[in-house]
């Protein structure tokens, strides 16, 4: 049974990305009245990109090649680790959710040190940003995963997950908890309100503006991993709301997570049709409200509301 659920998770770490990314676009394609792109348009776009060949700035080191393939690598390597099922995750171990999160930040670190690679003052101020605003992730993340620990009493990221469902407190912190993870997907996949993935203008550009350099292969590489960033933050509110057990129940866990997912998916292009990408100034505020919900989730535990 572990064998198949960690197939299916496999395959939809290869497939997901896409739908997702395509059901955002055909989501704000019928809010303005058009039909938009397909479905699975990202992975024509990434096909075309491996077949071109890169160009690569003069001043650029090997380093800048290769932080493409890392930043996709590292978030690989999370999507083995999170519960995207309920509780199973294919790579499942005490205080996994700690090197989840550090992968990440390895990413993300990565990312920025490409960008400033290439000498590009443009670059290193879309590298500040995402340094400045990562800042404030990095810990409600944390908070996050501290609140469901608490709750549940578990160590690893998919028992914790999936045996919050069992807890008394479970109705009163699932919302802020989404909300939380909502949120930071926004940050992590560079969203409305908290980024544009289709703007390119200077001063309000903060994931674009890092990978303008990048093209060819690296660049699909790099779009592949902010597609699946934003996979795995689905997945955990996809979790998170699923209420069978993947171990007992495998057909209609995968089936509801997978339709959690999709959902997921729906709001974020709802949210991008209906409010403006938020002035930079505003974005730290906005990322902060991660952290307030899951404080306010352990503030909730620890007054002893609901008794364990």
């Amino acid at each position: 049974m572990t064998m198949l659920l960690a197939l299916v998770q496999l395959a939809c770490v290869l497939g997901m990305p896409i739908l997702l990314v395509g059901t955002i676009n055909r989501t704000k394609s019928w809010w303005v009245g058009r039909r938009g792109p397909r479905v699975w348009q990202s992975a024509s776009d990434w096909r075309r990109l491996l077949g071109k060949q890169p160009v690569v700035s003069t001043t650029a080191s090997p380093l800048f090649r290769a932080g493409a393939y890392v930043v996709l690598v590292c978030t690989l390597l999370a999507a083995t680790m999170v519960p995207m099922l309920g509780q199973f995750a294919p790579l499942q171990f005490s205080y996994d959710f700690i090197v989840v999160a550090y992968t990440l930040g390895l990413a993300r670190i990565v990312l920025m040190i490409s960008a400033m690679d290439v000498g590009s003052s443009f670059e290193g101020m879309g590298a500040a940003r995402e340094a400045s605003f990562s800042a404030f992730a990095e810990p409600a993340l944390f908070l996050l995963i501290g609140t469901a620990s608490a709750a549940t009493g578990m160590t690893s990221f998919a028992d914790l997950i999936g045996h919050l469902h069992a807890t008394p407190s479970y109705a009163i912190i699932v919302g802020p908890l989404v909300l939380a993870l909502l949120i930071l997907l926004q940050v992590e996949a560079a969203r409305v309100p908290v980024d544009d993935p289709l703007t390119h203008l200077e001063l309000t550009m903060i994931h674009e503006v890092m990978i303008l350099d990048h093209s060819g292969p690296e660049l699909a590489a790099m779009q592949c991993a902010s597609a699946l960033k934003m996979f795995l933050y689905a997945g955990l509110i996809a979790a998170l709301l699923n209420p069978f057990d993947p171990l007992s129940s495998p057909a209609a866990a995968i089936l509801m997570s997978l339709g959690l997912m999709v959902f997921v998916a729906l709001v974020v292009g709802c949210i991008e049709s209906l409010i403006a990408r938020l002035p930079l100034r505003w974005v730290p505020a906005y990322v902060l409200l991660a952290s307030v919900a899951s404080i306010g989730c352990m503030v909730i535990l620890g007054l002893g509301v609901t008794r364990l």
